[in-house]
């Protein structure tokens, strides 16, 4: 699974990086060294200029929440739950195959964290895990491939500016050899020459789009435990660390 990760690209950076024809961002993020569920985020989507607009769709740079809250949900807390979508299931599964037809976005990270359980024990018997960062060997940007909905809030009113919510989820398939001795997991990389066929929502969603990284392009290292608690955040924890000091 992916479940944190960083993101401290700044919005202009972005624009440049993905060809962005629209910036829909009022208020630049602060860069995410711990960026985990339910926080705001970078994502690249492809839409229409405006509403019933014959125009082909542009590419903009919005701010979505990590979690997928779906279109059919009753209430918000769904998306607490819906932070990663299997890349096996992704295409039928009720939760992400709407999104997946016609939602479908790129999310910007320097690279993502996991953890490995070692053979020491903690006070309470459980093996310590030691946090690893995962990133580009090339230390590019890492375009995970992601969904994203927009889900009407029954309890706002029609001229309340907050009654959208835009959320998003992240795509996971198994992990490379080089990185799945720590996690068999992984979020999915979509190529720069791919971006364009899958951010576009005029065509359905394609599986083929996704394939996992090829062995080599990524790097993965021990960080400091600090990363463990969502509260420290800072380029300190991308840091290497070395084992015997972990």
């Amino acid at each position: 699974m992916c479940g944190r990760y960083a993101s401290s690209r700044r919005p202009e950076d972005l624009v440049d990086e993905f060809d962005i024809v629209e910036s829909r961002i009022q208020d630049a993020l602060d860069a995410d060294y711990n960026v985990a569920p339910t926080k705001e985020v970078y994502a690249v989507v492809e839409r229409p200029p405006s509403k019933d607009s014959p125009e082909p769709p542009e590419r903009q740079l919005r701010v979505l929440t990590w979690g997928l809250i779906p279109a059919w949900a009753k209430e918000p807390s769904i998306g607490n739950r819906m932070i990663n979508a299997r890349m096996e299931t992704v295409a039928e599964k009720p939760a992400y195959k709407r999104a997946f037809a016609k939602r479908r976005c790129l999310l910007p990270a320097d690279g993502y964290f996991e953890w490995y359980p070692t053979q020491e024990l903690t006070a309470s018997g459980k093996p310590r895990k030691q946090p690893f960062f995962i990133r580009p060997q090339d230390h590019g940007i890492l375009a995970m491939a992601g969904l994203y909905e927009i889900w009407r809030d029954p309890d706002k009113a029609e001229d309340d500016p907050d009654r959208f919510r835009w959320t998003c989820t992240v795509i996971t398939t198994e992990a490379e050899d080089s990185v799945g001795h720590i996690h068999d997991r992984m979020p999915l990389m979509v190529e720069r020459d791919r971006w364009d066929a899958w951010l576009d929502p005029r065509h359905g969603g394609d599986v083929e789009l996704l394939v996992p990284a090829a062995p080599g392009r990524l790097e993965a290292y021990p960080v400091s435990t600090l990363v463990s608690n969502v509260r420290n955040n800072g380029p300190e924890l991308l840091e290497p660390l070395r084992l015997e000091d972990s």
